[in-house]
């Protein structure tokens, strides 16, 4: 599929604080609701909004996480129940954006703010948790039409409403749905110098140099 500019809308705007995880040590921030104020955004993330556990989570690599709508009305479809804004623990959801259509290197600009695409989101048992069902983050996967994770390049604020122009990269496409049925597998020698040609989640590019595909 080409993939061309076009003029999308922030629909959500989603932020968390820390929560308790009934019988855990870690808190977790995954349970992000809408916000109606403007919200700036930096190279570590959106103010305000909670990252609990570091070591997977936040970070420049992956400092924003995006849903695209079309994507979350095709899961309202697929388990015929509401998904609300948040639920899955975006920061932002796209009016009109599809997941399967979004590439490594792709970019979102919202006013000033300025975002790259890095990798997709790979769920873990907090997903399950949150969703009250603990096979769901297999189901996330193995469906392949993950959100994805930017890295800021510019900052800037966002707000429900606004204009989002999104930029395709020019070079090679790779998409989140071909990583996302990758992940944890090796890679081909070919495959590897594809993702290294892009400006892939430098956890990845890590993982590369032993030629497998793990974010």
């Amino acid at each position: 599929m080409k993939v061309t500019t076009r003029d999308l809308r922030v629909l959500a705007v989603c932020i968390g604080k820390p929560e308790e995880r009934p019988g855990k040590k870690m808190k977790t921030g995954i349970n992000k609701h809408p916000t109606g104020e403007t919200v700036f955004v930096g190279f570590e993330g959106l103010a305000d909004d909670a990252v609990c556990n570091e070591k997977y989570h936040g970070g420049p690599e992956q400092a924003v996480y995006v849903e695209g709508n079309l994507t979350r009305l095709w899961w309202q479809r697929a388990l015929n129940k509401p998904i609300n804004h948040g639920l899955f623990g975006e920061n932002l959801c796209i009016a009109g954006l599809d997941n399967q259509i979004v590439s490594v290197g792709d970019r979102l600009l919202i006013g000033d703010l300025v975002m790259e695409v890095t990798a997709p989101r790979m769920p873990c048992r907090v997903l399950g948790e949150r969703m009250g069902d603990r096979t769901f983050p297999k189901l996330y996967k193995t469906v392949a039409r993950p959100g994805f994770y930017c890295r800021v390049i510019h900052p800037g604020y966002v707000t429900a409403g606004a204009l989002v122009r999104y930029v395709p990269y020019a070079g090679e496409r790779v998409s989140m749905t071909e990583m996302a049925r990758h992940h944890g597998k090796r890679a081909s020698p070919e495959l590897v110098a594809l993702y290294q040609s892009v400006p892939v989640h430098a956890k990845l590019r890590a993982f590369l140099s032993n030629g497998l595909i793990k974010f």
